[in-house]
């Protein structure tokens, strides 16, 4: 799916940030990256996955990414991944606020420390990583900072309240930082995906009668892909991106 997007050259060379990118839709954007010529970085908790995914796009000839192990409940740990990543590659770029957790749950079954600690995975780290790029992106002059949320809110989707509600607020954030950062010639913008059939969808929520599901639900036939989210965050990174902040950009094959 790589092969067919299309090529930037403005994003050469630019020092990308990825968190949440050893799998799924965050490896694809890594990859995705790496192949522009990007120096990328990226942050997961899944240690293996991640060397993998290093030691897979080393194969293929160009530069590695730079993987660190960091758990993004630990905002500590992140400041410091991100202090790593500027001292070994240069200032962040590019910030792609990837990572995420849709951990099933109720209305009923939801307790208080529940609910913080997937506000925790799904929307904290966010705002911290926006906070710890700004002051070198205001230096100078530009910077893109990309927020993944999803359509879930969107489409009133049951089973996970707190990750809806947080998904929702990423949209928010990206709202309320818009204009402050743009003075700055920054620009923050959302990407909001459908049902990007990934390796954890598929092996835990897709079955029968999910894909009547998105068969019923999309405007468009097939599956949804990461290549598919990774192409419209490329251009958006990208100077060809260049008007655009503040806004929510949807990819989901025409389901919201």
């Amino acid at each position: 799916m790589a092969t067919r997007l299309a090529s930037y050259p403005s994003l050469r060379d630019k020092c990308v940030f990825v968190t949440g990118g050893a799998t799924g839709i965050g490896a694809e954007l890594v990859s995705a990256f790496a192949r522009q010529g990007a120096r990328v970085a990226f942050v997961d908790v899944a240690q293996a996955a991640g060397e993998e995914l290093v030691r897979r796009l080393a194969c293929e000839g160009g530069a590695p990414p730079l993987f660190l192990g960091c758990d993004l409940g630990d905002l500590a740990a992140l400041a410091g991944a991100m202090d790593a990543v500027a001292a070994q590659l240069g200032a962040i770029e590019v910030l792609v606020n990837n990572a995420a957790n849709d951990q099933r749950h109720t209305l009923a079954q939801l307790q208080p420390d529940d609910w913080d600690r997937l506000l925790a995975l799904n929307l904290r780290p966010m705002f911290f990583a926006c906070q710890a790029v700004a002051p070198a992106m205001r230096r100078h002059g530009a910077g893109v900072i990309v927020n993944l949320s999803s359509i879930c809110w969107h489409i009133k989707s049951a089973g996970y309240p707190a990750y809806a509600s947080a998904k929702a607020a990423v949209h928010g954030l990206t709202r309320g930082l818009a204009r402050e950062l743009g003075a700055d010639g920054i620009r923050i913008v959302t990407v909001s995906p459908g049902w990007v059939m990934t390796e954890r969808q598929l092996a835990l929520w897709v079955d029968a009668a999910a894909v009547e599901e998105i068969r019923r639900s999309q405007c468009l036939r097939g599956r949804l892909n990461p290549a598919d989210v990774a192409a419209m965050v490329l251009f958006l990174a990208a100077d060809d991106g260049a008007m655009c902040t503040a806004q929510e950009y949807i990819v989901d094959a025409g389901w919201s």
